[in-house]
């Protein structure tokens, strides 16, 4: 009862944000400018994950914002539809573009996929970490169950997926911060050799908005040794 109760709490969500953010188009530029007084800190590239556009990722920006992140977003991304590899070389794009070095990728679901293929080309020297949240690293079994290519890349069966899963050589830099239950990814998102960190909130999207989330990347881009929530595999 509570698992179904948070499914449909997650639903309730994703479609309120997605109704507002397809009514009220905002401007992403005012986190670029963190609060005043805030301590300046390394800048964030956000990516939303599929079907999203940055909008929906406004909490975590705010949030991130609040704590002196210059908040970047890549607004030909547009609502993520395209392939990994395609969306990666738009990020890799607005990382010369902007000439951005030592920066950070906090993403969210499909995002962390492609922030991981940034990591890996040609203009992952640019991106010291990444905090990936509620990310398929390993696939989702639901993914084979549609016709959309762009939910179908998902499978754990996918050529590119697992060529992806086998390049372990940046996750010593990334953070994957999941939730307790993710009605989308039902084995959950540990990576291999990552940090991995999971939330005590439930839901796949539902956690972009939950200030234990908050806490955690920016106590993960910090550096901090011991983030709230609770390590992989630590029990309840």
């Amino acid at each position: 009862m509570a698992l179904a109760a948070a499914w449909a709490a997650d639903y309730a969500y994703v479609a309120r944000w997605q109704i507002q953010g397809f009514l009220c188009r905002l401007d992403p530029a005012p986190y670029l400018r963190p609060a005043g007084g805030s301590k300046l800190r390394q800048p964030v590239v956000l990516i939303p994950g599929v079907y999203e556009n940055w909008q929906f990722l406004r909490p975590l920006a705010a949030a991130l914002a609040e704590h002196g992140h210059p908040v970047h977003t890549v607004k030909t991304l547009g609502y993520n539809r395209g392939r990994v590899d395609e969306m990666a070389r738009r990020v890799e794009d607005y990382l010369k573009q902007e000439d951005l070095w030592q920066a950070a990728i906090v993403a969210h679901s499909k995002g962390g996929l492609i922030g991981k293929s940034v990591m890996l080309g040609p203009e992952g020297h640019r991106i010291t970490r990444m905090v990936a949240v509620n990310t398929p690293f390993s696939g989702s079994p639901y993914a084979r169950l549609f016709l959309i290519p762009a939910i179908r890349a998902f499978s754990p069966r996918d050529r590119n997926l697992r060529l992806l899963q086998a390049s372990l050589e940046v996750n010593a830099r990334i953070s994957s911060v999941y939730a307790s239950f993710d009605p989308h990814i039902p084995g959950g998102s540990a990576l291999d050799g990552a940090r991995n960190i999971i939330l005590d909130a439930m839901g796949h999207f539902r956690p972009v908005a939950d200030p234990e989330l908050h806490g955690i990347v920016a106590q993960e881009l910090d550096g901090t040794d011991s983030p709230p929530g609770r390590p992989a595999g630590s029990g309840s």
